[in-house]
């Protein structure tokens, strides 16, 4: 068989993820060849292509979409510049994988989606964390009815400061909502198996602003289910950088007959205590393990690779991640107005 041509557009931070997935040395994925990386950054273009034996990099992305040789690409580009982008290389025939946020418009969503089916290519959501152990094992529990249904469940999903201020250059392009709360509000109507009704929120912005990032410092958001489940999702970007991770993850997933309790921040499997630093070693996001990629962070890449290599359906299609879409622009909606929204269906 040969191999697929994948491209990579956006090399930033996560978009190395992606090139890892598709690397060879990384993955050993003989079936998939990373032939193309692209960025703005030419200096950035050329690192990765280099760190990840590629022959080519570009700094136009519309350079992917006219090239006949490649199969598919993933979308890795700041969470605003999606859509123009992934709707060019669908018309163009190319398979796409779109990190989260799909886009912050519902109307984006959907010309990607459009274009997608007009063009017969797959499209796919990187809600990587559906392939994160413990919360594909609370959503197996809850889908066997062992815990009862769902009832309420409080999931918190935050960053330290470093985030907005130093590891991202366009948060105030952004927010903690899109950044982080489109994970957040995935996992929790995946676990719960609805979409939300109604949506509840609250926001402040002041603390980034007055030190140079015009970007809201949290979301609480409340999010109300036709089943009668219940969701308390809280985002915020005001960790502080001396916090043992960049970031911190915890569930309670209340069911009818059962909890269940989820840490995947401050685990304490794996402890480090140095001069430096202070921190929970990551065991299951990406670590390397005897030079491979592993974790569920590339788990989810490579479903889509194989998605792709077998032409199977994506787990993860482009319809969830409209109608993730829809609940965090309801969110924005009640923070703007100060009131419930209604999510119709």
């Amino acid at each position: 068989m040969a191999k697929k041509r994948f491209a990579l557009i956006g090399a930033g931070v996560f978009g190395e993820m992606h090139a890892r997935a598709y690397s060879n040395h990384y993955t050993n994925h003989p079936e998939a060849e990373l032939a193309v990386v692209c960025d703005i950054n030419q200096e950035r273009a050329k690192a990765i292509a280099s760190t990840y034996q590629v022959g080519r990099f570009c700094t136009d992305w519309r350079e992917i979409v006219l090239d006949p040789g490649i199969d598919a690409a993933s979308v890795a580009t700041p969470d605003h510049l999606h859509t123009e982008i992934a709707v060019a290389l669908a018309r163009a025939g190319k398979h796409l994988l779109v990190e989260k946020p799909m886009a912050t418009a519902v109307a984006d969503c959907e010309a990607m989606i459009e274009a997608a089916k007009e063009a017969g290519v797959k499209l796919m959501v990187d809600f990587h964390n559906r392939w994160n152990p413990p919360y594909h094992e609370a959503h197996r529990l809850l889908r066997s009815g062992e815990l009862g249904s769902p009832r309420f469940i409080s999931l918190r999903l935050s960053d330290t400061r470093y985030v907005p201020f130093e590891m991202i250059g366009w948060a105030d392009r952004s927010s903690v909502l899109w950044f982080l709360g489109s994970h957040a509000v995935d996992m929790a109507c995946w676990l719960i198996g609805e979409w939300p009704r109604r949506v509840y929120s609250v926001s402040r912005r002041s603390v980034l602003k007055q030190k140079g990032v015009d970007t809201p410092d949290f979301f609480q958001s409340t999010l109300e289910y036709p089943g009668g489940a219940v969701a308390s999702i809280e985002n915020s970007w005001l960790l502080p950088t001396s916090a043992p991770n960049i970031y911190d993850m915890k569930c309670q997933i209340q069911g009818s007959e059962g909890t269940i309790f989820i840490d995947n921040s401050s685990h304490r499997v794996l402890e480090i205590q140095g001069p430096a630093r202070y921190s929970y070693g990551d065991v299951m996001g990406a670590p390397l393990i005897h030079g491979k990629q592993r974790g569920f962070m590339v788990e989810s890449i490579l479903h889509f690779a194989e998605c792709v290599i077998h032409d199977r359906a994506p787990l993860v299609p482009g319809e969830v991640g409209l109608e993730v879409t829809r609940v965090l622009c309801a969110i924005e909606e009640s923070v703007e107005t100060g009131q419930p929204v209604e999510i119709p269906r």
